[in-house]
Parts: structure tokens; sequence; C-alpha cells
């Protein structure tokens, strides 16, 4: 006799039980539920590049096609795209790497996680500067890794000092993540910030670091900085980068790591069991990004710039909105715990999450709670949007709070 439905227990397992949703990614799908209803919402949740993907890459992904390039290619990457990935390594950021150092994956998600995976035993702890992205503590739960948190804040521009991080090593450390550019902060560790980190993991023989350099090019301080570029730090640091926000790519998928040969093998062991390689035609175009001219984005990396000295002039005029000036990516994290206890008659505001709902319900405005990056005193918010739809969501933010009384 058949089991029905009703008879069947409904348990996921416990790995997928203890995972949180990225916050991110459910106000994007409510603020979309919203708009399905006819609500004018204005989205400033997800970091995505308003911006089309350049057409040399876009040739290059046509020609693909039309050249059937559609075919399996090696896990890691075809190897021609690998040297490609090493050689822009080194004009970008003077690092020596060859092709056997580079996997090339699905996005840089893919490859965070590859990285983790591959690295991190159950138990083994990873230090993660807070805030930090929202995916980071969820990756490290697959591993069953322990995450331990390194608070920072507005008054140090969300930089861990190395005393911090000296502090925060145990017997049990294995890892250190974090990336600058940051989201969601906007910050950027200088050389002399990095330099000093370095030093500090350089007197722990089983420490290692994944530096998440996605916003590599949306850098508004000058020449970006690795931490791999210190001798000490080559065979320790797994680089995190891909094609999504320098190349306005985002749905192409296409990340990879740099990394000693070792770990490389690890995360194409991994890979190979999850997804094997990337699209073959994605592929194709993320070639052809890496060997293109990066001055040949900086009209968008200047875009932004001009985006972001406006939303930063449109926060100061907001009472109780408090933010840094950040340096690169595009968001801006601003502490409003000022709000914290007020109402408008319907709603009382304890934490950053109240705000956010509150703002999508009476401004229509989406932004995403600072407790999904490790702080809810904070919420962040996208500036990758036009400038009259920026002006709008400030404006309507701005009238909502003073609502809040």
């Amino acid at each position: 006799m058949a089991i029905t439905a009703k008879e069947i227990t409904k348990k996921l397992s416990d790995r997928i039980s203890r995972l949180s949703e990225s916050q991110t990614i459910a106000m994007a799908r409510r603020s979309r539920e919203l708009i399905a209803k006819g609500v004018d919402i204005i989205s400033l949740s997800l970091g995505e590049p308003d911006f089309h993907t350049p057409e040399n890459v876009k040739t290059a992904a046509k020609k693909a096609i039309d050249s059937d390039f559609s075919y399996y290619t090696h896990v890691s990457g075809y190897q021609e795209l690998r040297q490609s990935i090493a050689k822009k390594l080194k004009r970008d950021n003077n690092l020596d790497y060859i092709a056997d150092n580079i996997v090339v994956s699905t996005g840089a998600k893919q490859s965070i996680a590859n990285a983790v995976l591959a690295l991190v035993n159950p138990g083994e702890e990873v230090l993660v500067p807070a805030p930090y992205w929202v995916s980071y503590l969820e990756i490290i739960k697959l591993a069953e890794g322990k995450s331990v948190i390194i608070p920072t804040d507005i008054t140090t521009n969300f930089k861990v000092t190395a005393a911090q991080l000296e502090a925060a090593i145990t017997p049990k450390t294995k890892l250190l993540m974090f990336s600058s550019p940051c989201n969601p902060t906007g910050s950027v560790y200088s050389k002399e910030e990095l330099k000093a980190i370095a030093e500090v993991v350089a007197k722990h023989d089983n420490l290692f670091i994944l530096s998440d350099e996605i916003y590599e090019h949306i850098n508004f301080c000058g020449r970006h900085e690795s931490i791999a570029q210190f001798d000490s730090m080559k065979e320790r640091t797994i680089i995190v980068n891909g094609v999504s926000k320098s190349f306005a790519m985002t749905g192409w998928r296409g990340g990879y790591i740099a990394a000693p040969d070792w770990i490389a093998k690890g995360c194409d062991k991994i890979q190979g069991q999850f997804t094997s390689a990337t699209s073959s035609i994605t592929q194709k175009a993320m070639q052809t990004a890496m060997e293109t001219d990066p001055k040949s984005i900086q009209p968008m990396c200047e875009e932004f710039r001009k985006r972001r000295d406006l939303v930063y002039g449109l926060i100061k005029d907001i009472p109780g909105m408090k933010s840094n000036l950040p340096d690169g990516a595009f968001y801006f994290f601003p502490d409003i715990s000022w709000y914290f206890g007020k109402s408008d008659g319907n709603t009382t505001v304890k934490n950053g999450t109240d705000l956010c709902m509150y703002l999508l319900d009476k401004a229509h405005v989406a932004i995403v709670p600072g407790e999904a990056f490790g702080d809810d005193r904070y919420v962040r918010f996208s500036y990758a949007t036009s400038e009259d739809k920026l002006k709008e969501a400030m404006r309507r933010m701005k009238t909502a709070l003073a609502e809040l009384k």
C-alpha cells in the first residue's frame, strides 16, 4: 500500500535547519511581491550594478556560441582562461600565479564555499570581522566550523586592527575571512593596515586568509591592495574575485580563486563533485573581461563615486542617521540606533530589522537590516541605481523617519 503524503515525515536535514536564509535575497523577494501587487517599491537591497555588460565581453560570448564552444571544460576552467586570470593578477596586482593556482567557479560565492570546505574541519575556528558579508557565517556552518566574530564599528571605519586579531586567535583558529573593499560597509584596507594584519597571521603556522576582493575595481581611494602581496602571505592566502561587480556580469555567474596549488587542487576536487565547470560560454566572456584594460571600466567607477557623494550628502540631511564615507563598493551602512524606541503611533522601532520593515511599508523603500551583516544597530542600502531613484528613495526615507517620535 502506498504511503500518503500525510504519513511521510517532512524533516529536512539538520544541516539545512541550521542555515539562515540570506536577508538580502529575502528582502528582494518581499520587494518583488509588493511590486507584483502594484506597490511602487524602490529596492536598494541587492548589490547589483545597474550598468550593462561591456560590449566586447558580450561579443566574445556570442562568438563562443556561434563557434559551438559548448562542451565540458576542465573543472577549474579551461587553460587559456586560467592563464588570462594569472596575467591579470600580475598586471593589476603585481602577483605571480600560474594557471594551476586558479579555480574558476560559478560566482565568487561558490569560490568562497569551495575554499572554506577545502580548509576548515569541524570545530575549527574562522575569524570573521563584523560587519561581514551575509553568506560567510552560513558557509562556515556548512563546513561545521565555528565562527569567531571580531566586532568593529563606525568609529574605526569598520576595520579590524592587528591587536584585535591577535587577541582572537586560539590554537583552533584556521582561517581569517574578510573583504576589501568591504560589503556591507564600503571600507577599504590600506597597504599599511594589511601589512599589520599579515605580521600577526605570519606568527601562526596553521592560520590562512580568505581575501574577498570582488569589489577590487570599485575603489575610490587609489590602487587596490591585496594582502597576498606580502611575501609571508602568498602561501597563506586564497584570493576570491570575479566579474560580477566590476564588469556588471552578475547573471553570468563567473568567479575565481587564486591560491597555493594544494588549496586549488582541493577546491577543484570539491567543485568536481558539486557543479563541475562553470558554463563554457561564461568562461569565454570572462577571458575577454580578464584581458580588458581596467581603465575601460573606470567610467562606471566614477559614476558610483558621484552617486556615493550624492547619497552621503542626503544622509547628512536626515536627523539621527550617521554614516562613514565609504571608500569602495556601492553601499552605505549607517548607524540608525537613534531611532530605537521611537514610534509613529502604530509601529515602534526596536532594532534595525524593525526599521527596515517600517521603511518598506511606510516609505516603500527596501533596504537590508544590519543584523544580516552582524550588527543590528545599522542598515545597509545599495546606491547601484540611478540618481533619480536615489534622490526619491532618500526623500521617502527622510519623510517616513521624521514621523518617528
